[in-house]
């Protein structure tokens, strides 16, 4: 393959995000631009605040979304969180290309690796560009254990600096979990004694102890974080408390199938390439293709075999794959190769058909596009008076989302308190201890309510 024809496709995926700009919201989107509202709001940068409460989250995502949501105006800071996200993932596969090039010296593979990448079906049609913290701390992740393969292979501890500036930001854009992953592929690496020799010795030890301290000192010195570690123990410990055993089992045949469709077209390009006899890996790639199956399988078993887990959750080894899937596709024929580009090619023009047209067609048909017209009726009805919420289902946290956005400079929607007398509230029911039906509203297969209690049921919409 050219690097002009590899570089094209590149551009075309790049520019086939930009429809999802103007998408409504979904699923949980709202999750950050509504901390990022309230944190601004209240001039809170080191506590997340969701509706007034503490959900005891890392705010690096939303450091970055909070000056740019301010440079537009704070109704398009939906926009402005999902343009963070493509630009993750696109850093991403740009450390995909630099580790393929650092590791093997060539330009047009480094294209190649980073074009698997972007292709990959969960990355190319849903999680490249769903504003979520996921893509964010994976391009983290990633490029600190990219740095750290590099600086192995290449035996410059010096580099092992930039490793852990990367995995502290991980940190502080989710969780402990970066350490796990990072930890992981450090004992992979390890398994060769010249890089066992970079790793262990003294740059890397005071480097990686450095890294230990920084959480530490996180979650010790700011006083709004107090007992948020422990409630990121607490999640990772509850994702492996056993469930039922057909549950489970489920999980254990599921999971993987799930990863092959996410993974597609290149794992099934490589599946039915060696199944035909046409892969013939070269011996300068054994070694790279080995690690990167090491690490890669290590960071995926604990989530395999937890009773509960996402496929998200598994996007920091994606690249991991990626790259061990290019290797394996570029070691191939000429014609095996041109195979390879027309299914690439074929899936950046699905991603166009479904940006443009049925993913439009979806939010305007069924969920998306109601959440900002009930958004919009909520805001008339409850004009001038309190407006609450108790729904943080994924419904209502998008309408509240909208609601906050189109208000400001309002203050954010709070929790409703103990007691009010009088006032509006978001709910996921009929609650008559709550308030009196004000309004009801179906949201694809989800239904919202909007309560009112007091002097606020008299209002007129």
């Amino acid at each position: 393959m050219a690097d002009k024809n590899l570089r094209l496709l590149v551009l075309l995926i790049a520019l086939s995000y930009m429809p999802t700009l103007a998408f409504y919201y979904v699923g949980e989107e709202a999750i950050f631009p509504i901390t990022s509202l309230e944190m601004w709001h209240q001039a809170d940068w080191t506590r997340q605040q969701l509706f007034g409460l503490n959900p005891q989250h890392n705010p690096l995502f939303n450091w970055l979304i909070i000056p740019f949501a301010v440079l537009t105006g704070w109704e398009y800071v939906l926009p402005v969180a999902r343009a963070l996200t493509i630009a993750a993932t696109l850093a991403t596969a740009a450390m995909v290309g630099w580790l393929a090039f650092r590791l093997l010296r060539d330009t047009t593979f480094a294209w190649f690796a980073a074009l698997v990448y972007l292709t990959l079906a969960d990355v190319l049609l849903y999680r490249g560009w769903l504003a979520y913290v996921d893509p964010l701390f994976g391009f983290f992740v990633f490029a600190a254990v990219a740095v750290m393969w590099v600086a192995c292979v290449e035996r410059r501890p010096g580099l092992l600096a930039l490793a852990v500036i990367s995995l502290t930001c991980a940190f502080l854009s989710k969780a402990f979990t970066a350490y796990v992953f990072y930890g992981g592929a450090a004992l992979v690496l390890m398994l060769a004694p010249e890089r066992r020799r970079v790793l262990l010795g003294r740059t890397s030890l005071a480097l990686h102890a450095a890294a230990m301290v920084a959480p530490l000192l996180w979650l010790a010195l700011l006083p709004g974080n107090s007992g948020q570690g422990n409630r990121m123990l607490g999640e990772i410990v509850a994702k492996l408390m056993p469930q039922g055993a057909i549950e489970y089992l489920q999980q254990l045949a599921g999971f993987p199938a799930e990863t092959v469709l996410r993974l597609a077209p290149a794992i099934f390009l490589v599946g039915y390439f060696a199944w035909r006899r046409r892969l013939l890996l070269r011996d300068e790639l054994r070694p790279h293709l080995k690690t990167a199956l090491g690490i890669a399988f290590i960071s995926y078993l604990p989530y395999w075999l937890a009773p509960h887990s996402a496929m998200r959750y598994l996007m920091p080894i994606y690249p991991v794959i990626a790259f061990a899937l290019a290797m394996l596709l570029w070691c191939s024929s000429a014609a095996t190769l041109a195979v390879t580009r027309r299914w690439l090619a074929g899936m950046i023009a699905f991603k166009f058909i479904a940006a443009v047209f049925l993913f439009p067609y979806y939010q305007a048909h069924y969920r998306g596009e109601n959440y900002a017209v009930t958004a919009r009726d909520i805001m008339v009805r409850s004009a001038g008076h309190p407006l609450y919420t108790t729904n943080d289902s994924a419904s209502g946290l998008s309408v509240a989302g909208y609601i906050d956005a189109w208000r400001h400079p309002l203050p954010p929607i709070q929790w409703a308190p103990p007691r009010w007398e009088s006032g509006f509230v978001i709910a996921h029911s009929v609650k008559p201890e709550l308030g009196a039906q004000a309004a009801r509203y179906v949201l694809g297969g989800n239904e919202l309510y909007l309560l009112c209690r007091g002097a606020a049921c008299q209002a007129k919409p």
